[in-house]
């Protein structure tokens, strides 16, 4: 008979079954099956370079939940892994490492050397991420792991792309884009956080060319007025209907720019007239293509300021709004100076803040492919969850923009496309001698959107397209639901002609305990490796869910997973106690043998709560609800099954028959064995290791080929007496023990002190129900003897409490001193009365009501209420007496 140790160590026993799990192929999905219904979700592909965080864990626990109960449920299920290359990060860590080590720059490498230094460091850090998934448990097919740079997925972007140009989906333009300065490339406008700034409004005036005088505008970034091209005004602002059509003098540049009326400007704001700079603001850009001004680009790619400047080419950007304000105060032009505060776009990755700049850039058009994308979504197709984001997901779908996809960076997926002189074609593979390729890559995102096919083997029609394709759910973070999640659904059903999955999860937000984002900068986010090391992978998966109710954000503390490490460690105590009584039973498998006549009362109520618990669960996972998958089993295998089903099995392993015993085992083992199986997707370690340690499985297989659990059927429930009435009046039995204990509870009896109690059941059903098994009853109440009797009548001091079966009496007689007691009571009493009385008067005071501060006086009121139930509490109990 294996023996379970005294204590769980979790490190030992998740290093001894992942690589059993890993190389027995337990994770791999399998191809050319038809028996089995197939189910496969692709993981939100995490940064090549990136270390695992606790937005990772939740993500990942949840899909692996998915995965595992999916499989005990009879799927062929596959969850496919990879990583992303992330374009701009992965790019900027390098160029900072070479600066660093080389003092070179990437420029002083060249294209095709720099490329190399990038693949190198990929292949040095590339796989941390993949192995720390490794150690939270997560049954990936690593077999079928992807990288965005993968050859076959580099050919998914390019097809793409093509099909998308060769539709006029696709094309060049113009336009103004957000730039980050730090990594010199253009930006999406889903890369850009905007961050509240304290800032300055500034006031010039710009003189009019007629000499009449001067109009002041107002502005929030004084160095880009070098490029303004007209000022406009609202065509209802009266203060300046005489003005609309006249011309001003631009300061500084001397150059002469008119005057229009547009309904976008706000009266309200600043002064009532904006200057206009089509070539650095996406507003003013509008304003700019409406009234046919001129787009003056004055800024390089370093944001410092370019040749059309003047005196301030060179700068910074900020230096030159410092040096702009002081010329326009040189020049008697600058108005007053406010207080603003706005909000400024920062670059996601550079984390500065962007520079709306007018550029050529690579553009897809969006609208005709979120038509289908928003229909798929609001008939029914695909489900979020929560389904609140469907709104968030609609507004953005239906005021979308063309998609910047071009970047100017080296590491990424170059653009198909080649020029010669004034030709261009779109291909892979060059057309000849004299052709050049377009040097830019494509948005990260570009390849990203293609994932759920692309790591299949589209566009080769292969048979792992066939098997997994559409994939069934998505987890994700609803931070990258325009990124990401609307872009897929336009992709699958654009290239696949069919939705990508069926259900949306959207993820909660991880804060800290006093509700803080989670950052670097704050240092408030714990390691989830120390974390894992000091409290075990299962009671950090466990605690992450628990905390976690769909759709609110999780304020997590690493203390918190004290409660995941206590239940685990209450999992293991209950098996180790099994185990001590005796070997497995040999008919764990099933009941077959068993009927109602056979179990005790405690027997069937567990059975019954089994089959609910069952049901319960496996609801809980097809809604998605996983706060309440992690509630449910706690509260079955914790407060139900230890502490009263395994409570009440006691006296039958200590002084029951070897027919009685016998019959218990089989239950608790039927029973126990149903719990690792229902519990196994959220901790799939202490699972395994107590499936093989109980002996249900044999030492070359698995939990993770048994089944998930399935309810009794209405046969079984009626052949076993397991209805939901019957464990409603054995919960009835257990509200009489609470109170029973309460009762010892109230005076200060210990626990392991036996005492007498007297039930006076409610009717002839209640008496029969607590009289079918008194020694459950004796041990569940630590009682030393109970007494069953409806003609019962208490004499003496014989406190009581009641439930539904009726009422409970403990005789104080021997064992409390009753005048003693009483004397303590009466004194409490005295000193309550007391209270009572002074903290009224306090409250009747009306210069104490009115003058002390309301939080004062609330508390007055509350000490009151407090006192009054105590008072009522300390009478009960000298009636009692």
């Amino acid at each position: 008979m294996t023996e379970i140790a005294k204590a769980y160590v979790p490190k030992d026993v998740e290093a001894k079954w992942y690589p059993q799990w890993e190389e027995r192929g337990y994770f791999r999905g399998i191809t050319n099956q038809t028996e089995k219904e197939n189910y496969s979700i692709a993981i939100p592909p995490p940064n090549v370079t990136g270390i695992l965080h606790l937005g990772h864990v939740l993500n990942n626990t949840l899909q692996d939940i998915l995965i595992r109960w999916q499989k005990l449920s009879g799927k062929n299920t596959c969850w496919l892994p990879g990583t992303d290359h992330a374009g701009i990060a992965t790019q900027s860590k390098v160029e900072h490492h070479l600066l660093k080590t080389e003092k070179k720059t990437r420029y002083d490498l060249g294209r095709e050397k720099f490329l190399e230094k990038v693949w190198d460091w990929k292949d040095e850090y590339g796989g941390t991420i993949i192995q720390q998934l490794r150690t939270l448990g997560s049954s990936c097919d690593w077999e079928r792991e992807r990288f965005t740079l993968d050859e076959g997925l580099s050919e998914a972007v390019q097809e793409v792309f093509i099909r998308l140009y060769n539709k006029g989906l696709i094309y060049k333009g113009t336009r103004i884009i957000n730039w980050c300065p730090k990594s010199h490339t253009a930006l999406s406008d889903e890369e850009v956080i905007y961050k509240e700034s304290n800032g300055k409004l500034w006031h010039f005036r710009y003189p009019l060319t007629d000499g009449s005088g001067h109009l002041e505008v107002a502005t929030t970034r004084p160095e880009t007025m070098l490029g303004d091209s007209g000022v406009a005004v609202n065509p209802e602002d009266e203060r300046y209907a005489h003005l609309i059509g006249k011309t001003l003098m631009l300061p500084i540049v001397n150059r002469e720019i008119p005057i229009f009326a547009d309904s976008y400007v706000d009266k309200e704001f600043g002064t009532g007239a904006v200057k206009v700079t089509p070539a650095h603001d996406p507003n003013d850009y509008e304003m700019g293509l409406r009234h046919n001004l001129e787009q003056i680009n004055v800024m390089k790619g370093d944001a410092t300021m370019n040749e059309l400047c003047g005196e301030f080419e060179g700068l910074e950007r900020y230096e030159a709004r410092k040096a702009v304000v002081a010329k326009m105060d040189e020049l008697g032009l600058l108005g007053e100076i406010k207080d603003h505060v706005h909000q400024v776009g920062y670059s996601e990755r550079g984390n500065v803040p962007v520079e709306p700049r007018l550029s050529a850039q690579w553009f897809v058009k969006m609208k005709p492919l979120a038509e289908p994308a928003l229909k798929a979504v609001n008939e029914g197709k695909i489900k979020f969850h929560p389904e609140r984001w469907v709104k968030t997901y609609n507004h953005w779908l239906e005021n979308i923009q063309d998609w910047c996809i071009s970047r100017q960076l080296w590491w990424g997926h170059r653009i198909p496309i080649w020029y010669k002189g004034d030709e261009i074609k779109c291909q892979v593979e060059s057309p000849g001698e004299g052709w050049v390729q377009d040097p830019d890559v494509l948005d990260t995102w570009f390849s990203s959107w293609l994932w759920p096919f692309s790591i299949l083997g589209w566009p080769n029609q292969t048979e792992d397209l066939k098997q997994f394709y559409p994939t069934a759910s998505l987890v994700t973070g609803p931070d990258i639901i325009f990124f990401w999640v609307a872009r897929m659904i336009m992709a699958g059903i654009e290239f696949m002609d069919e939705i990508p999955f069926k259900d949306v999860y959207f993820t909660s937000i991880i804060r800290d305990e006093i509700g803080r984002k989670m950052s670097k900068s704050l240092n408030n986010s714990p390691d989830p490796l120390e974390v894992i090391e000091k409290y075990g992978a299962d009671a950090l998966r466990f605690t992450i869910i628990q905390i976690a109710p769909m759709g609110n954000d999780i304020k997590f503390g690493e203390s918190k997973c004290e409660l995941g490490r206590n239940f685990v460690n209450k999992i293991w105590n209950a098996a180790r106690f099994r185990r001590m009584q005796g070997g497995t039973s040999a008919n764990w498998q099933n009941l077959d043998n068993l009927d109602k006549s056979k179990l005790r009362p405690a027997d069937r109520w567990i059975l019954s709560k089994l089959n609910h618990t069952i049901t319960a669960l496996t609801e809980d996972l097809e809604k998605f609800n996983f706060h309440h998958y992690t509630m449910d089993l706690y509260e079955f295998i914790w407060n139900q099954y230890c502490d009263w089903y395994v409570e009440a099995a006691k006296p039958v392993f200590f002084k029951g028959s070897d027919e009685e015993k016998e019959n218990v085992y089989q239950v608790m083992d039927f029973v126990f064995n149903n719990i690792l199986r229902l519990l196994h997707p959220i901790m799939p370690f202490v699972t395994e290791e107590l499936y093989h340690a109980m002996e249900f499985a044999t030492e070359d297989d698995s939990i993770m080929n048994s089944t998930w659990p399935t309810a009794f059927t209405a046969e079984d429930v009626e052949r076993l007496g397991i209805d939901e009435a019957y464990a409603e009046s054995v919960d009835k039995s257990f509200e009489l023990i609470r109170a029973g204990r309460n009762l010892k509870g109230t005076y200060n009896i210990p626990s392991v002190k036996k005492v007498p109690f007297f039930v006076k059941p409610a009717d002839e059903a209640s008496k029969e129900i607590l009289s079918a098994d008194l020694a459950a009853l004796r041990t569940l109440l630590g009682a030393s003897e109970i007494t069953v009797d409806e003609n019962y009548a208490p004499a003496g001091a014989s406190p009581s409490g009641v439930s539904d079966l009726g009422a409970i009496f403990m005789p104080l007689e021997g064992i409390v001193d009753i005048e003693e007691e009483k004397a303590k009571l009466n004194k409490q009493k005295a000193e309550l009365e007391k209270a009572i009385g002074g903290t009224k008067g306090k409250l009747s005071n009306e210069n104490f009501v009115s003058r002390a501060p309301e939080a004062v006086v609330n508390k007055e009121k509350e000490k009151l209420a407090e006192y009054e139930e105590k008072l009522v509490r300390v009478i009960d109990l000298l009636n009692s007496l």
